[in-house]
């Protein structure tokens, strides 16, 4: 019996051996099928994609059609430096591969220098790769001021007071070199707007900027407002100057409606200071009266310690009497009714 069975356990075991085989085969062709569209792509591409390349990215979780299709677009423009590790980092910390590759060929072919590691790096600043690679090669204009924030002329007033409203375009390309930590679209703006108003503010005459609005670009250009952003600026053209208010005239007005009102103020002032010296003069005058008439008041009683003492008789009394009676009547010729009444009164 045993003679029997052996040859029956040889057998089992190598039809476990076949089926196994067959399963792993099966699971093997299974792998390269699933993998063998960007396989057999990349390889006649001569991408230089290998299966275990690309089974590592399906294990990492990495969009392996998007990484084929950037390696095969920058070897077919000839760009071999980019390897396919370079890729994978540049996905996985969230850029947009797609971009930065097709950046990497405009810019090989405009001649412009841009290096993967200078392209990931903008990328992942957040800012659009691409459109800057086509901003160089094709300079866009920029409206100054923009539209979009509600204004639409820069206001400036020249030296003899005349308001001009200007509107600009300037044509500017990326770059790249300062486009990560340089400033954006709106500082340009900000800059060549301050700039106009600077040149404007600076002519003696409104006139002389109408006659030559080139004088403004040249003299905004000259000053290097691109300096630090991520722009370069190509040329600023003068699109439209129009003459608006006399700022100077409407100036003057108010100074002079300003002046009127301080006079006014200060002539108001003056009477106060007047009416009240006035009003001190008149108590003055009457506290000196008062002082007269205490001092009158005075006299009799001063006449009567004379005649109590002796040093003033009758005759002297009788006397003065009349040269008082003799310089009433003369006053009264010479017609001062005041000094009249008192010189009668006196006499009596």
């Amino acid at each position: 019996m045993m003679p029997l069975n052996l040859p029956l356990a040889e057998t089992s075991w190598t039809l476990y051996i076949a089926i196994a085989a067959l399963v792993i085969g099966l699971m093997l062709l299974a792998i390269f099928l699933q993998f063998a569209s960007l396989w057999l792509q990349a390889f006649f591409s001569k991408a230089g994609v290998s299966i275990a390349d690309l089974i590592g990215m399906k294990l990492r979780k990495v969009n392996m059609r998007s990484i084929v299709d950037a390696k095969i677009q920058l070897v077919k423009a000839g760009i071999h430096e980019v390897s396919t590790n370079d890729l994978e980092s540049h996905y996985l910390a969230g850029g947009r591969i797609r971009n930065v590759a097709q950046s990497l060929i405009s810019a090989d072919r405009a001649q412009i220098e841009l290096t993967w590691k200078t392209g990931t790096a903008i990328d992942l600043a957040g800012r659009d790769i691409l459109e800057a690679v086509h901003t160089s090669v094709n300079p866009k204009v920029i409206d100054c001021p923009n539209p979009e924030l509600g204004k639409i002329t820069i206001d400036a007033v020249a030296k003899d007071g005349i308001q001009l409203k200007a509107r600009a375009r300037v044509t500017v390309r990326t770059n790249i070199k300062q486009l990560v930590g340089g400033a954006t679209e709106e500082t340009v703006i900000a800059r060549v707007g301050e700039g106009i108003v600077s040149a404007i503010g600076s002519a003696d005459s409104h006139k002389a900027v109408l006659e030559n609005p080139d004088r403004i670009s040249k003299s905004v250009l000259a000053r290097g407002l691109d300096a630090g952003t991520a722009y370069e600026i190509l040329s600023i053209d003068i699109a439209d100057i129009d003459v608006g208010i006399n700022i100077g005239a409407q100036l003057q007005a108010a100074q002079a409606e300003a002046d009127t009102k301080r006079y006014k103020a200060e002539a108001e002032k003056r009477r106060a200071l007047a009416i009240a010296l006035a009003a001190e003069n008149r108590a003055k005058v009457e506290e000196n009266r008062a002082l007269v008439v205490l001092a009158e008041a005075e006299v009799p009683r001063a006449m009567a310690d004379a005649f109590r003492n002796g040093n003033f008789g009758i005759m002297d009394y009788y006397r003065m009497q009349n040269i008082q009676a003799d310089t009433g009547m003369r006053k009264t010729i010479g017609g001062d009714p005041d000094d009249k009444g008192s010189g009668s009164g006196e006499s009596s």
